[in-house]
């Protein structure tokens, strides 16, 4: 930390108490960057400052420590990245389930399209176990509850009752008094009264060991269930993170899967929709230009401009490193509508050209030729609008550079490339779909000319 006090504004420390849990192995640190406005340089970001403080902790080897943002939305995790629960499904045991736990964890250390994967659950400490003899406990008069309740009430505690002391009301608890609990020997020095009132020793029917476990046990779907947590490495989106988890699960021992939770599981639910909203984006460019030119063919030499913008505005991504999350899908959506617009500036000339008597080819060329300019002019406009996006900087940058590079790439991809790309495609369509019907329509075009 004293290394980046140029980057810290102020820590807070707590002490017995986690994301993971709570307990005296424990504890967690929230800190205050200082000002966007002091930070200007891309090694002082919150990101390359969580890089090299993982740099540092990884190399603690008394305790485990990680280092992340906080989530986007608090009330669906608590943390940045993916979230999901590894499930003991075939009830293997806490030992196997650990086995797989850190064999999923040595996985995702050495894929790259994972960072940080770590687990967010409190770690095995040593326990100690009480061995009952019950046969022994049973011969001496003793039932398994009174055992317990003595255990619980002098090892842990009992609620009694509440009393008022000076206007206020306090609890009572009975619990054995802290010298007399300190060490595994003193379970010697504790009697348990029996059914006929004599006071039996543990010594007589219980022994001592200690073992390794967990501290908290937790439950997912109603199976035993630990969780996990992880970011996508840079220039990866969590949807490339999740497929890779889920292809390392399938190297897990039979028995063990995985759940996603938190925004994960949201996300999950959201991915498979995307392609049904891209198709619906499409169909309906389709259906309004089937209108405009009134025919079902036309409208492709259109459609087919659309890849083109694509390409561009996943290319642009790539090249600056941006995830495929939300706020590049809705840019993408907006490439396909002006990806569109272009090729429908040449595409309406050269049907009316075409309509009149002019030859097929000359007609596209004529229309190239006269549209260029509007569409340089809209395009060029548009794409100096989205260049503040893409230079963003400070609180929020992300998803305006997200959008902005990839509104930009698709349209100078789809700029550049239409103007000799539709062209071509009208002239494809025309020709091989649209042979008799485009005769007719040329036919009555020319004997309206006729007319008039």
């Amino acid at each position: 930390m004293k290394n980046e006090k140029d980057n810290v504004d102020s820590v807070l420390t707590v002490a017995g108490f986690s994301f993971a849990g709570s307990g005296q192995n424990s504890g967690m640190a929230f800190i205050k960057l200082k000002d966007w406005k002091e930070r200007n340089t891309p090694d002082r970001s919150a990101n390359a400052i969580i890089g090299r403080a993982m740099g540092y902790l990884f190399s603690i080897k008394e305790a485990q420590v990680f280092a992340f943002n906080l989530p986007p939305i608090p009330e669906l995790g608590t943390a940045t990245g993916f979230d999901f629960f590894l499930q003991d499904r075939a009830g293997v045991g806490h030992d196997k389930l650990m086995a797989a736990r850190n064999q999923l964890l040595g996985m995702a250390a050495q894929d790259p399209n994972l960072v940080r994967v770590r687990p967010n659950g409190m770690e095995d400490t040593p326990q100690l176990d009480i061995k009952i003899d019950y046969e022994k406990a049973l011969a001496q008069g003793l039932s398994i509850s009174d055992i317990n309740s003595t255990l619980s009430s002098a090892w842990g505690s009992a609620y009694v009752n509440d009393f008022v002391d000076r206007g206020r009301v306090k609890k009572v608890y009975l619990q054995a008094d802290a010298p007399f609990r300190m060490n595994p020997e003193d379970l010697k020095l504790w009697y348990v009264r029996n059914s006929a009132g004599q006071m039996v020793p543990f010594s007589a029917f219980a022994s001592t060991d200690w073992s390794f476990g967990s501290p908290r046990l937790e439950r997912y779907n109603g199976v035993p269930a630990m969780e996990i947590v992880g970011e996508a490495a840079p220039g990866k989106s969590t949807g490339d993170a999740m497929a890779a988890i889920e292809q390392m699960v399938k190297q897990l021992p039979e028995g063990i899967g995985i759940e996603w939770t938190g925004l994960s599981y949201q996300e999950r639910q959201a991915g498979s929709q995307a392609p049904a909203l891209y198709a619906i984006s499409l169909l309906v460019v389709f259906l309004c230009l089937a209108a405009l030119y009134e025919s079902w063919s036309i409208p492709f030499s259109v459609m087919l401009v659309v890849p083109l913008g694509v390409l561009g505005a996943i290319v642009a991504a790539t090249l600056r490193g941006l995830e495929n999350d939300v706020y590049f899908q809705v840019g993408l959506l907006t490439t396909i509508g002006l990806s569109a617009k272009n090729a429908i500036l040449i595409v309406e000339f050269a049907k009316e050209l075409y309509d009149r008597g002019m030859g097929l080819s000359e007609a596209v060329v004529e229309a190239a030729r006269l549209r260029l300019r509007p569409i340089l002019m809209t395009s060029l406009a548009f794409i100096l609008g989205v260049l503040p996006l893409v230079i963003s900087t400070g609180a929020g940058a992300s998803s305006r550079n997200a959008i902005g590079t990839g509104v930009m790439g698709g349209m100078i991809s789809a700029t550049v490339l239409a103007i000799f790309f539709v062209p071509l495609f009208f002239v494809l369509v025309m020709r091989y779909f649209t042979k008799h019907s485009t005769k007719q329509a040329r036919l009555a075009h020319a004997e309206e000319i006729k007319h008039d």
